[in-house]
């Protein structure tokens, strides 16, 4: 217990130094912050932005990385896949609201052959056998009804978002099932822990071409974000842009926001 304790005490200072150095990163506002029509909310963004980048630089990085060195590739590869297993019945679901059927039945014949032949998702069997990865959530669920994204939000320790897809975590939440395993808390977040590690390893050389290439790391982030969420809502054919379209959603971007490439990057809604 005395142990037990000790640790405790030691996890309780790290977290308490970690959060001290987040809240001192100062982030720069450009004069102009908040006219961009998709980010009214800049400057508080911005300094969210910082507080998280603070968090990311002297924490989950770090840990992320150690996670890399320490823990075997295949190991490693059998929890990511372990986890994008779960993950299926949330895109099932998403799917069936959308009217996808054929989607629907790809996402549940993954999770039923993985779930078995995988070994409960160990490996991406369903992927050998030309069933393709998805990935769905209510954000795009609500972007299919009709709805717009709204303000672009940084959100403290979840990252980039908008009112629309950060409305969207909230059932996407209810639909993993560990939430419904009875579990000992310590369990819980135990595997809370390992999962938000996996996700951050994975973003490991994403962040990395962001160090690389962006003069303005904020920016790059906020762009990056709506046009991979366009991307996805349309299947990875998004409509041509409209000279007309002032929203940033199919027409020419906004005062401010830079058209790049969208790259494949790992599911950061998990």
């Amino acid at each position: 217990m005395a142990v037990l304790r000790m640790n405790r005490i030691r996890l309780v200072r790290l977290v308490a130094a970690v959060a001290a150095a987040s809240l001192s990163a100062c982030a720069t506002v450009p004069k102009d912050a908040g006219t961009n029509p998709r980010d009214p909310f800049e400057r508080v963004n911005r300094n969210i932005y910082a507080f998280n980048d603070g968090f990311d630089r002297y924490l989950a990085k770090p840990v992320a990385q150690a996670y890399v060195w320490a823990v075997p590739r295949g190991i490693r590869l059998c929890i990511n896949s372990g986890f994008y297993n779960i993950l299926e019945i949330r895109n099932a679901v998403n799917d069936l609201l959308q009217a996808k059927a054929a989607g629907a039945a790809t996402d549940t014949g993954r999770l039923a052959i993985n779930s078995t032949m995988g070994m409960l998702g160990c490996f991406d069997v369903a992927t050998r056998m030309g069933l393709e990865r998805r990935s769905e959530d209510f954000g795009l669920t609500l972007a299919r009804w009709g709805i717009d994204t709204g303000p672009y939000l940084m959100l403290p320790f979840l990252g980039p978002s908008d009112v629309r897809d950060g409305i969207g975590l909230v059932p996407d939440n209810f639909m993993n099932p560990l939430v419904y395993v009875s579990m000992q808390p310590i369990d819980r977040y135990a595997v809370t822990a390992v999962s938000l590690v996996d996700t951050r390893a994975e973003l490991l050389d994403a962040t990395k071409l962001i160090d690389q290439a962006a003069l303005d790391r904020y920016q790059f982030t906020r762009d990056a974000y709506f046009q991979r969420r366009l991307s996805k809502q349309y299947e990875g054919n998004p409509p041509p842009p409209r000279e007309d379209d002032e929203s940033g959603e199919s027409g020419p971007a906004p005062t401010g926001t830079s058209r790049i490439p969208v790259q494949p990057q790992p599911d950061q809604r998990r």
